[in-house]
């Protein structure tokens, strides 16, 4: 799959024909590039939730086929359901997972949306990151009046769609289609079977909060007594202050805890524009884009804290579990570990790792298997049920499975030893250039937390960042090396009887040319970065480590030189002139700065090793 991915999660308005369901997962599985997740049908709320992925376009695809497969076999008109609706497809958002902006997802949005109300005639609205006007961001907001209410709410010059007709469309409804963020849904679990323990801790942590209290018996929050506003006494709910104004505890509230008071009262459903005498006043939550209960968990015979993230670049779900260890810990209780329910995007996970890793003291410019596994021992994941990274983390860093790289040292030199023309010369530049990074970041992890200086162990750091990044783009090469020379062999191939034939094989052998000049050449510029990481944890690393930052930019110059000579050898069956007189002049100087390093490098880790023979 494509590292450039996309979530889509439509809603569609059938919960109990699980064959109209079929229909609609089958149009989307009908998308090459589109993985189907998760079909979620639900009976009471005659609703299902399907969660697919894949690149961009085909995202879009499979979304446009199956709302269409919708209008056919979904008709609105005897629907009865629990859920709030107001369409056969009734919500349908894009959510950034890795490679893709929200600006992205807003856009396919608005593609799907013209797309469809062009093609089916079909009412379109937009919501959240897409909306066309601020009133209209709020799902809930666009939503209100349903199905039921729709044909009076088209009538109305303020409810126009964005786009398709302003008329019922009877059979299916509107749809509402937009872009938001990935949701994470993410339990705690405690060693407790009260359900009452994990609500105190999820109403501390939430957003919305809790109905304030003071004069507290034990770490419990709910042992003290409720406060109320009243006339010339407006209590804060997360400290001792009392204003003789609302105003004044407004400002306070602002100022000494950094919330808006009138914001956390209408998530408690209370507006202060009306009047607050005689309402409880509230405490804030901890966290931002955070919601969360308590609820005792048979199967697991513990309560959990669960939770879902409306926003982890807000709030991560590390954030939020160390909170949980301190709040239980001052309770007598201990948190035995956690679990994301569904699918958490790469980057969320990574995240957490490097922070455990930090928080350690260690690089986290580590492999980034070892950075996720520091990400599921650190949040306890394996706790209630195993956590497998490739059915649970979406958007991990592309490899190419089963491919070169992940050969036995045996198995490719074997491979690269026999009478076929690839894997050659470039797929082992590429190798060459990773091992060189990989030494690299050896010698610069080995020495964090033991350089000279602050400055020294920064360096280090972004020596272990660099050579990581050079590393695992230099192991995609060794596959894409191979994969570029076949796709001119492949050219080559294509049948040449008569001039159209001709013109469109040479067309494609020079296409794949280009394409075996462009490898190689990132090859050796991702090679040139290897050789300065070494070169810099020469500099900087441990003294008796040096022979292997030697060893890493004397190997990864023959990366640089490798590549170059694989470009130099293709430009010469290229015809583009243009073309062939922009990449020499650049292979040429690249060789010359890697000359310039290797001779500066070797010289220096020369002379570092003679003086330490002497002492």
């Amino acid at each position: 799959m494509s590292n450039r991915i996309v979530e889509c999660v439509p809603n569609f308005s059938e919960g109990r024909d699980m064959a109209k369901m079929r229909q609609i997962t089958g149009a989307i599985e009908s998308v090459s590039g589109v993985s189907l997740l998760d079909v979620d049908p639900g009976a009471d709320t005659n609703r299902t939730v399907v969660t697919f992925v894949g690149d961009p376009e085909s995202t879009l695809e499979a979304a446009y086929r199956s709302i269409a497969m919708a209008a056919t076999v979904i008709d609105m008109r005897g629907h009865s359901g629990a859920h709030p609706r107001m369409g056969a497809c009734d919500v349908c958002p894009f959510i950034p997972v890795e490679g893709v902006s929200m600006d992205e997802c807003a856009e396919l949005a608005r593609r799907l949306g013209e797309r469809v109300g062009r093609e089916l005639e079909i009412p379109v609205y937009l919501y959240e990151h897409a909306a066309s006007r601020p009133g209209r961001s709020n799902l809930a907001v666009v939503r209100k009046g349903e199905y039921e209410g729709l044909e009076k709410k088209l009538k109305q010059p303020e409810w126009k769609p964005d786009y398709g007709p302003a008329r019922f469309n009877p059979g299916f409804g509107a749809l509402i289609t937009g872009a938001r963020e990935f949701l994470i849904a993410y339990n705690i679990t405690l060693n407790s079977t009260d359900k009452a323990h994990a609500t105190d801790i999820a109403l501390e942590l939430r957003e919305k909060g809790r109905v304030a209290r003071r004069g507290q018996r034990n770490a419990y929050y709910s042992s003290g007594k409720e406060l109320r506003y009243a006339e010339g006494l407006f209590p804060c709910g997360n400290c001792g202050f009392d204003g003789k104004r609302f105003e004044d505890t407004e400002q306070h509230c602002s100022e000494a805890h950094g919330y808006g008071l009138r914001e956390l009262l209408a998530l408690n459903d209370i507006d202060a524009a009306a009047g607050v005498v005689g309402q409880k006043a509230y405490r804030a939550g901890l966290f931002r884009q955070c919601k969360a209960i308590g609820w005792y968990v048979q199967a697991y015979g513990r309560v959990q804290i669960s939770i879902n993230l409306t926003n982890w670049r807000v709030t991560s779900a590390r954030d939020v579990l160390e909170a949980a260890r301190s709040l239980a810990g001052a309770r007598g209780l201990v948190v035995t570990g956690s679990e994301i329910v569904g699918l958490v995007p790469y980057q969320a996970l990574y995240q957490a790792g490097r922070a455990y890793l930090e928080a350690q003291g260690r690089s986290p410019f580590v492999p980034v298997r070892d950075v996720l596994q520091a990400a599921v021992f650190g949040m306890g994941l394996n706790d209630v049920a195993p956590f497998e990274l490739e059915k649970k983390v979406l958007g991990l860093p592309a490899v190419h499975a089963g491919g070169l790289a992940d050969m036995s040292v045996r198995a490719l030199a074997d491979e690269v030893s026999r009478a076929t023309p690839a894997p050659g010369g470039g797929s082992i530049a590429a190798l060459a250039g990773s091992l060189g990074a990989a030494l690299a970041s050896m010698v610069a992890n080995l020495t964090q937390g033991k350089a000279g200086s602050d400055a020294a162990g920064l360096q280090l750091l972004g020596t272990a960042e660099k050579a990581q990044r050079v590393k695992d783009a230099l192991l995609l090469a060794v596959d894409e090396d191979t994969s570029a020379f076949s796709a001119y062999m492949d050219a080559r191939r294509l049948p040449a009887g008569t001039a159209g034939d001709k013109a469109l094989r040479e067309a494609r052998m020079q296409q794949g040319l280009k394409l075996a000049v462009e490898v190689p050449l990132r090859t050796a510029r991702l090679s040139y970065e290897a050789m300065e990481a070494a070169e810099s944890a020469l500099q900087h690393g441990n003294p008796n480590s040096i022979t292997d930052a030697m060893v890493g930019f004397t190997i990864a110059y023959a990366g640089v030189r490798g590549g170059i000579w694989n470009v130099l050898i293709n430009l010469k069956d290229i015809s583009d002139a243009a073309y062939v007189a922009e990449m020499r002049p650049a292979c040429r100087r690249l060789r010359e700065q890697a000359d310039a390093l290797l001779a500066r490098a070797a010289s220096a880790g020369d002379a570092r090793l003679e003086a330490m023979l002497h002492n």
